[in-house]
């Protein structure tokens, strides 16, 4: 393959990773790029995970055989079968030897000293593959998986010039897996609460809007537990801000092990004291036990003097949710009705007659028509009223 040929195949790798949006789609262009780089039929991403001993593969792609799929969850090797792998890590690698990739064939020998098997060898004779070449991926200085590429049997076997070029393949998708993994540290940071690990605000938005679309489109329940944590600006005011982050990260776990009682559910500290479980599925009967189980709990937490709890659910007798803005204002409205009478558990939007006081409070809270308000401004507008 030409010098200019083989250089436009590394540009379109490193750009196919960096177009990629999840670490799965990440895996995949690294692997897709690899494949059609060395003229292969099939290829694979796979990690070592030096905790279990094991070769755990990520991707396959190309042309699959019976029993391979393209993203495996349990496709794994003990590392000990492959003596290559044992020697990279524990010798040439740990003496400060350089990644270099290496050639298998089909023609090689599958047997060796007495109870040994080469696994490659062997697994590319079950496939119908003629010859592999594997590459080390050095990730942050340290050995941290391999690529895989093979070709059909019958095909040109790869050389030793193919097998320098895969290293500076395996090198490009090293670089291609820390950047990713970059972006998502910044993607789980601009998402998460600092503070209890929670998801946060800017979370909170992007998943109920697309909850309310699917409302809308299939009908899919979707339910807003809002919780206000009571007792923290007394805490704060007598023991310090640093045991009211106490209390807040306290609550936070009894709030995420409530949302684990509701598949799926997505568990946030929206900010301050107030937090949320975004539902989408579970009926609204289901959503309010948690709400009764989360104010249970929250009753108990040390420090705190539990929650006001509103729940609004489209499986309710609410009238049309068509935006995300009027299911927040709804449990909002709710969590403000139980805060000012004090209730020990959930007050649930729309569960008293066609003349639901919380639904009538949402919706007098309203923005008169084509004057949007955006949901952090309803929420200013019930705190204003508890201040009064």
């Amino acid at each position: 393959m030409a010098d200019d040929v083989r250089l436009q195949a590394v540009v379109e790798l490193a750009q196919g990773m960096a177009a990629a949006r999840t670490p799965q789609e990440t895996w995949r262009a690294a692997a897709d790029g690899a494949c059609r780089a060395l003229a292969g039929s099939f290829a694979a991403v796979s990690v070592w995970e030096r905790e279990l001993g094991r070769l755990s593969v990520l991707v396959n792609a190309g042309e699959l055989v019976a029993g391979e799929e393209e993203f495996p969850e349990h496709e794994a090797y003990p590392v000990h079968q492959f003596p290559e792998i044992t020697e990279f890590l524990h010798e040439r690698w740990a003496a400060g030897g350089e990644p270099n990739a290496w050639v298998e064939t089909s023609e090689g020998a599958a047997q060796g000293p007495v109870g040994y098997c080469h696994q490659r060898v062997a697994a590319l004779r079950r496939r119908g593959r003629g010859c592999c070449v594997v590459a080390p991926i050095v990730l942050h200085g340290r050995a941290w998986g391999e690529l895989y590429v093979a070709r059909r049997a019958g095909e040109p076997v790869f050389d030793r010039g193919d097998a320098d070029f895969a290293t500076v393949l395996a090198s490009v998708v090293g670089a291609g897996l820390a950047q990713s993994e970059r972006l998502e540290e910044v993607r789980r940071l601009a998402y998460t609460d600092a503070l209890t690990g929670l998801a946060n605000r800017r979370a909170v938005d992007a998943h109920l809007d697309e909850a309310v679309d699917r409302h809308r489109s299939e009908g899919t329940v979707v339910s807003l537990v809002v919780c206000d944590l009571n007792g923290l600006k007394r805490v704060n005011d007598t023991q310090g801000h640093a045991v009211g982050d106490r209390l807040l990260e306290r609550f936070g776990s009894v709030l995420s092990l409530c949302g684990a009682m509701l598949p799926g559910a997505l568990a946030a500290r929206l900010g301050g004291d107030e937090f949320c479980l975004l539902a989408v599925g579970p009926s609204a009967d289901e959503v309010v036990r948690v709400a009764e189980e989360l104010c249970r709990r929250a009753a108990g937490v040390k420090l705190g003097e539990g929650v006001a709890c509103g729940v609004a659910s489209t499986g309710d007798p609410i009238g049309p949710v068509r935006s995300a803005r009027r299911l927040f204002r709804l449990a909002d409205a709710a969590q403000y009705r139980a805060k000012a009478a004090r209730a020990a558990g959930p007050v649930v939007a729309g569960r008293e007659g066609p003349d639901d006081p919380v639904v009538r409070l949402a919706d007098a809270a309203s923005p008169p028509a084509g004057e949007p308000t955006p949901p952090a401004g309803e929420r200013r507008r019930f705190r204003s009223r508890r201040e009064d």
